[in-house]
């Protein structure tokens, strides 16, 4: 299985001389192509830094990070939200869904902002997977916080990226909407040939990944399948 991101040596620093933080100790890991990863650790362990710096929002103090075999913080800024906008989708707690712009304005947001012609085939597939197809007039605040966060994960697929990172997307949700916004999640993965890695306190979210990365005070402890951390759990 081919291996589309990848870290060297990735660490991450806050402060100077008796304020520092070392929020993320040096890292060395491989996401594989097509699966479910989950990150978990304690609030505080670094698991938010490290997906950020995954997806090229953070940069890391010392390190590489390889998508695709691109070095990605060697490019210029440009370039790097390019990329970013292009090959990762993102899906955040909050939704950050434009308020002022409708659902399907929101989907296709990543699309306008690359000056492109959305593939409305592609994007009519995403919504009816997603079951949103109703909701495309609507504004945010007229929608449930699990159409938001449907949206959401509607906008992070729409550009096709290699790889979708989530950070906590059952945060804001109710137990039975966040198990359905997680099997959504796998199911348009599954359907749309998507990489997932995501951050999450619930471990029972954790165990339906295909791979578990444990990190503890900015250290990666374990890299193992589902079925090993799901045995460590009983």
């Amino acid at each position: 299985m081919a291996v589309i991101l990848r870290t060297e040596k990735i660490e991450k620093i806050y402060g100077k001389g008796p304020l520092q933080v070392h929020a993320l100790k040096p890292c060395n890991i491989e996401i594989e192509e097509g699966l479910f990863y989950a990150i978990v650790g304690k609030s505080g362990s670094g698991k938010s830094t490290l997906l950020h710096i995954l997806g090229g929002l953070d940069k890391p103090t010392r390190g590489k990070l390889y998508l695709e075999g691109e070095s990605v913080f060697d490019l210029k800024d440009s370039e790097l939200a390019v990329l970013r906008r292009r090959r990762i989708g993102f899906v955040f707690q909050a939704f950050n869904l434009l308020q002022e712009h409708t659902v399907i304005e929101n989907i296709l947001m990543p699309i306008h902002l690359d000056g492109k012609e959305p593939d409305m085939d592609h994007f009519n597939e995403v919504v009816k997977s997603l079951d949103i197809e109703e909701k495309l007039h609507y504004y945010p605040d007229e929608l449930s916080g699990g159409q938001r966060q449907r949206v959401a994960i509607a906008r992070a697929l729409i550009a096709k990226p290699a790889i979708v990172l989530a950070d906590e997307p059952t945060g804001n949700l109710d137990e039975k909407t966040g198990q359905e916004v997680i099997k959504l999640i796998k199911e348009s993965a599954k359907k749309f040939n998507q990489t997932i890695v995501l951050v999450t306190h619930d471990l029972e979210i954790a165990a339906e990944a295909d791979r578990v990365i444990t990190i503890s005070d900015g250290r990666i402890t374990s890299i193992e399948d589902a079925n090993s951390f799901q045995k460590r759990l009983i």
